[in-house]
């Protein structure tokens, strides 16, 4: 999951900027921005909990980058109205996607590796294509996303296996919930009715997120469990600046100025960086299952996504990461 967590969002598509306006070197900036950001959010997750409960990571993170980001657009008046109806239903979709996306992602990194947490949140394209073939929605399924789906899952069955300890099951079960948490939220999003801008969306939902976050780890002894040392803290500022600030505005910018399935590679890209950046900072290992189930997950969300089960309108899927991470 994409650190700030945003959902597919209504209203109509901006025309994209010519390519030849666009100097080559922004474009891999931005790309690079992108994979970097939210592919290395699972990381400082993973070195967050280890100071900090996951309550009190989450609020502080979503509540000083959703302030943030109301205030610089106040600042620019840049920040777009939004009627109480609309805050309600953003606040929904900051329960399902953040606490119960981005908060599950937390709890579960607690005892499961950063990269494989990247990998399993990966499925969320798969969950979200499925969950669109159901009713009420009814999205038909071209060949090319069932044979995505089955793989995928395949690569899921993969990476959890029965043979592994309680506590591993246990949080690569918080996992998958996590990411079909996430995927419920975003397709609600599509229907939500909200007008206002992609930034303005994200800021409200990041405070909500916040503000929940902190209201349980006030109530569940959150704070107390935390220690706000050098490293809690510095993952905290990683996952604000880069995560949500950087990571969210290098991705609107590429829906700018190249076409959304450009934009959304890094669905696929990030849980490599994520597996890569685990294996060399904090030795997380990397055996031939975790391999083979990357490898089957990566080209099974390349299929799904690939194949257009979602509408272009619908681009920002989620800010990713966050978790995404």
């Amino acid at each position: 999951m994409s650190a700030a967590g945003t959902g597919p969002r209504p209203g109509r598509p901006r025309p994209l900027a010519s390519p030849a306006a666009v100097p080559r070197r922004h474009l891999l900036i931005a790309f690079a921005s992108v994979y970097v950001a939210w592919g290395s959010t699972y990381l400082a997750i993973r070195v967050g909990v280890r100071h900090l409960a996951p309550t009190m990571l989450g609020g502080v993170r979503f509540a000083v980058a959703g302030a943030g980001m109301l205030l610089a657009l106040r600042a620019t008046g840049r920040l777009a109205p939004t009627t109480r109806r609309e805050r309600g239903a953003i606040a929904a979709m900051a329960t399902l996607m953040l606490v119960g996306g981005n908060g599950l992602v937390m709890w579960a990194e607690r005892s499961v590796a950063s990269g494989l947490a990247a990998l399993l949140v990966a499925t969320v394209p798969l969950w979200m294509a499925g969950l669109a073939a159901l009713p009420p929605t009814r999205e038909r399924l071209p060949r090319l996303a069932v044979i995505g789906l089955v793989l995928g899952f395949l690569g899921v069955g993969v990476l959890v296996r029965p043979t592994w300890g309680a506590d591993d099951l246990t949080g690569e079960a918080a996992l998958i919930l996590a990411s079909l948490s996430w995927s419920i939220g975003s397709l609600y999003a599509r229907r939500a009715g909200i007008h206002a801008d992609p930034v303005t969306i994200t800021a409200w939902e990041m405070l909500f997120a916040g503000l929940v976050f902190l209201a349980i780890g006030a109530v569940s002894g959150g704070l107390g469990a935390s220690t706000f040392d050098g490293p809690g803290l510095a993952a905290v500022c990683y996952l604000v600046v880069i995560g949500s600030w950087v990571g969210f505005t290098a991705y609107i910018w590429l829906l700018a100025h190249v076409p959304a399935a450009k934009a959304a590679t890094y669905a696929y890209v990030n849980p490599v960086i994520a597996l890569l950046l685990g294996w060399w900072l904090l030795d997380e290992p990397v055996t031939a299952r975790i391999a083979a189930g990357s490898a089957i997950i990566v080209v099974a969300v390349a299929l799904v996504t690939s194949a257009g089960v979602s509408p272009p309108a619908a681009a920002l899927d989620d800010e990713r990461a966050a978790a995404s991470g």
